[in-house]
Parts: structure tokens; C-alpha cells; sequence
């Protein structure tokens, strides 16, 4: 009898990333990261200060990235990742969305 592997379930979880954030590349380094890791989703700037991302991708892919944004790009200075959790949406690459919203 041959086992069968079950698919790995995708799951969505949105993040707010707070502390020095903005002006330090961390969107882009974020984009980086997503793409190598295989994450789809998007990162934008709010207004107040911190950045908002939604991550999409299997548990393993999506713990990776919330591991990362704990750190970030180099230059900045994380204070705290805070993580809901969303019903997925199937977004299909991973994008910066700009302006403020």
C-alpha cells in the first residue's frame, strides 16, 4: 500500500509590524523575502507609522515570514509583530501596495 501525502494546507495571516519601519526599506526587503520563500500577499506603509503585510502560503512558508518581520531589513528597528489570522484569499503573487491607507 502506498502512502499518500496530504496537501499542505494554505493558510492567511495578516501582520502590523511596529517600530522603526518606514524609510528603512522595510517593504522592499519584506518583497525580497516573500518572493524567496514563495509567499504571496502584499506590504504597504500606514499612516501611522507601522507597516501592514498579509502573508499567504503553506503554515511552514507564512511561520518563516513572521519570523523574518520580527527583524526585518537591516536598518530597522522592530518593536512588535502583531498576528491575526484571515480567511484565505488565494492572492496569487506578492505586491507593495503604495500610499497610505
Amino acid at each position: 500500500m502506498q502512502e499518500q501525502s496530504l496537501p499542505s494546507e494554505k493558510i492567511r495571516v495578516r501582520v502590523l509590524i511596529s517600530g522603526i519601519v518606514q524609510g528603512v526599506g522595510y517593504r522592499y526587503s519584506t518583497f525580497n523575502q516573500a518572493r524567496s520563500i514563495g509567499i504571496n500577499g502584499w506590504v504597504r506603509n500606514l499612516d501611522d507609522g507601522r507597516v501592514e503585510a498579509v502573508f499567504e502560503g503553506s503554515q511552514a512558508e507564512v511561520a518563516a515570514m513572521i519570523s523574518w518581520c520580527e527583524k526585518g531589513s537591516p536598518a530597522a528597528v522592530v518593536k512588535d509583530v502583531a498576528v491575526e489570522y484571515e480567511s484565505l484569499e488565494g492572492i496569487e503573487d506578492f505586491s507593495i501596495k503604495r500610499g497610505s491607507y
